[in-house]
């Protein structure tokens, strides 16, 4: 049926009848292109849609959602007023997504209730902000856990999800073992992965960064990525996994506010990403202000917006050396681990 060269009919078993598709076009949707085989894939165009920036759904909601429920519900205009920081809250706090369908529902019951006040006789006019917004919408639906805690073993990584960027923390600690690496957070295979091309490079540089080759003798070393309920793969945590274990083995801390995204190969060097747009606004909304992204995604900046740009140093870097001088703090906060820790 897509592919028209190669069969320009299909032919109904029901009725028996073909029908000529060549000049019939498909339009498919999808969140996310897993489980659509590939060889489906090649017989389609595919085009990316990013997700909405913070403001845009500002905007959105405050120009069309808002106006629109409030027609719905027979609001007089001017009864109902619901300033910026109301509208904000209910982006941060009561959905999560890359579009604004769940905004909209969430307008649609801010309408309602007050509806229902002004029906009742309970108020003749109503104003809502960020403080009386759970009178309207009930308790937050989602708790925003700032992930930025950098520190000793701890570095802030950048993903891509369904529903737009987000910030993630990776911890690394170490154990009495054999050497070996162990992983959690319910990573994919991609992860799991890079996570030990990143453990193999760091051990082999491991005297450059203040460490021994005798710590990985007698210790194992633990990387976990919490929130371990949600599955998590992609090529994009290996610099941020790399940066947790150098951390670990030198003793120097990882800058804060500091958050990066990049694979790398066993020789160090880092490769570029995607979904780099959703992942700079993830670091933005969570008070981010260094971002170290791969070298090759430097003409992804483009799409990014200019007030994002600006309240961000952005700092493309083509190996992990790199990283290293830029995330690591120059001083030890502590002694490097050796084998009898």
């Amino acid at each position: 049926m897509l592919d028209p060269e190669q069969n320009n009919t299909f032919v109904d078993h029901y009725l028996d009848v073909e029908f000529d598709l060549s000049q019939v076009m498909f339009v498919c949707t999808a969140n996310t292109l897993e489980g659509i085989p590939v060889s489906l894939q090649d017989r389609l165009e595919i085009l990316r849609f990013s997700g909405y920036t913070h403001r845009e759904k500002l905007l959105i909601a405050k120009t069309y959602l808002l106006p629109k429920q409030l027609k719905e519900h027979g609001i007089e205009p001017g009864r109902l007023k619901v300033n910026d920081g109301a509208v904000e809250r209910a982006i941060d706090d009561y959905t999560s997504e890359a579009g604004v369908r769940n905004l909209d529902r969430e307008m649609a019951s801010l309408a309602r209730k007050a509806a229902k006040r002004f029906a009742s006789g309970e108020a003749a006019a109503i104003r809502v902000d960020a403080k009386n917004l759970p009178e309207f919408l009930g308790i937050p639906k989602f708790h925003h856990d700032r992930r930025t805690h950098n520190a000793v073993g701890v570095s802030t990584g950048l993903a891509w999800t369904e529903v737009g960027g987000i910030t993630m923390a990776v911890e690394a600690v170490t154990v009495p073992g054999k050497g070996e690496l162990k992983l959690t957070g319910k990573l994919g295979s991609v992860m799991t992965e890079s996570a030990q091309a990143a453990f193999s490079y760091v051990k082999s540089v491991s005297k450059t960064i203040g460490g021994s080759l005798e710590t990985f003798k007698d210790m194992d070393f633990h990387v976990h990525v919490p929130d371990g309920a949600t599955p998590k793969d992609g090529p994009s945590a290996g610099i941020a996994i790399a940066s947790a274990l150098a951390s670990l083995i030198s003793g120097r801390a990882v800058a804060g506010s500091v958050a990066m995204t990049g694979e790398m190969t066993l020789r160090g060097r880092v490769l570029p990403i995607g979904g780099l747009k959703e992942k700079v606004l993830a670091a933005h909304r969570d008070g981010i202000r260094t971002v170290i992204y791969p070298e090759g995604n430097r003409k992804d900046l483009e799409d990014i917006p200019e007030d994002v740009l600006k309240a961000l140093k952005m700092v493309p870097v083509e190996h992990f050396d790199q990283v290293l001088k830029l995330a690591l703090v120059p001083s030890r906060t502590k002694e490097p681990i050796t084998a009898h820790e």
